[in-house]
């Protein structure tokens, strides 16, 4: 098969711009060129292109996706180290919904005790402009 970079792009799910982007940092290969200088793939691109969507998808960061995608590239090699990136990664996500439930708990918090009154009895901008008032410093730390 010998596709073009927009044909890549629709069959994966992915835009051009993000296929050229990948291909700088060396997660896709560089593509052979037509004689008139565009860009050809192959099934294997397809493939790969899709890995590297679905394992961003699942909120892998681009480092631990190149080596993935090493490991991939070697399909009889211990897979120890794909477990230890997926396991360390599931931690992160853990630890962020921990902060984040914290965090919803506090918002609520925050609305179910505002008066709706006036701004000066207001318990969400109270709260807000004092820390104190909170009942979990875990909410901070959410990016």
């Amino acid at each position: 098969m010998n596709i073009s970079i927009g044909t890549l792009a629709k069959r994966a799910g992915a835009k051009v711009q993000t296929i050229r982007y990948y291909e700088q940092l060396g997660l896709m290969p560089v593509a052979d060129r037509t004689t008139g200088g565009q860009r050809r793939y192959d099934e294997e691109a397809v493939k790969r292109l899709s890995f590297i969507r679905h394992a961003r998808a699942l909120g892998f960061s681009l480092e631990q996706i190149r080596t993935l995608l090493d490991l991939s590239d070697h399909p009889l090699a211990d897979c120890t180290a794909a477990d230890s990136i997926a396991r360390a990664h599931l931690e992160a996500v853990k630890t962020k919904i921990a902060a984040l439930n914290s965090l919803k708990r506090e918002l609520t918090r925050m609305v179910e005790c505002c008066d709706g009154t006036i701004t000066a009895h207001c318990r969400v901008i109270e709260t807000l402009a004092n820390h104190d008032l909170c009942t979990s410093s875990a909410h901070g730390t959410v990016q």
